[in-house]
């Protein structure tokens, strides 16, 4: 993708990110990114900013998909193995990380976006599919900046064990700040590029090393008990003697 597909960008303060400089001599595939935002409007300034998002994590040389939540059925209301629901957990499980982008509405994020994470179970048959990927959380407002929607998505984020970046994003007068479909520069795009790269990063330094990060005595003596037990009941005892 060409500069000129950025033109809020100033290119030469934006270099291609270098993983070798996380991990010398140390080459990885591109970093996998599912991405959601929390609006079904004809004009949507989330989606507009997960596009955003979208354009910078390409350039980033990531892969990505943003999810369509036109026609997800609300959590319950359906099962799950609904084509919508399905899509949207088999996309949960193929990403290396998410971005969540969620307008504010009455103080918080809306019913849209937290049906999507509903939806994304803790567990598929003893996999975690969100467990130590990374995240990042951005917001956008039809009036002054707030912070309510992405303390919230973050409170989801550590609920759901991933590893969110410590950067966000809050677009305030959303209806402002994008022209054509397109985010005006500024700061607050400035900032959207930031938490973008920074997402980028993070995913490279945890990604290869997920499993040993998330390696946990609690879970290994819960693994012991487990194997004790079945191995000292009377049927097993009286096999082996």
């Amino acid at each position: 993708m060409d500069d000129d597909s950025f033109p809020a960008l100033q290119p030469d303060l934006l270099p291609d990110l270098d993983p070798a400089q996380l991990f010398p001599g140390h080459s990885t595939p591109p970093p996998r990114f599912l991405l959601l935002y929390g609006s079904l409007r004809e004009v949507s300034y989330s989606r507009a900013l997960a596009l955003e998002c979208q354009r910078l994590l390409t350039r980033f040389g990531a892969e990505t998909r943003i999810y369509d939540p036109k026609g997800l059925p609300q959590p319950d209301g359906d099962e799950a193995s609904h084509p919508k629901v399905t899509e949207l957990r088999d996309a949960a499980e193929w990403c290396d990380g998410f971005v969540w982008v969620s307008p504010e509405r009455h103080g918080a994020m809306t019913g849209i976006m937290k049906s999507q994470i509903d939806w994304i179970p803790l567990s598929m048959g003893g996999v975690r599919p969100t467990q130590g990927k990374t995240l990042a959380v951005l917001q956008v407002s039809g009036g002054s900046q707030s912070f309510n929607t992405v303390n919230q998505l973050r409170i989801l984020g550590r609920w759901m064990r991933l590893v969110t970046i410590p950067n966000q994003s809050s677009v305030p007068m959303a209806w402002d700040k994008f022209q054509d479909g397109r985010m005006k520069p500024g700061p607050l795009y400035n900032r959207v590029v930031d938490v973008m790269e920074e997402l980028v990063k993070f995913t490279h330094l945890t990604r290869d090393n997920r499993a040993y990060l998330l390696d946990r005595y609690s879970e290994r003596v819960e693994s012991h008990a487990a194997l004790s037990k079945r191995v000292n009941t009377p049927s097993a005892q009286s096999a082996c003697c």
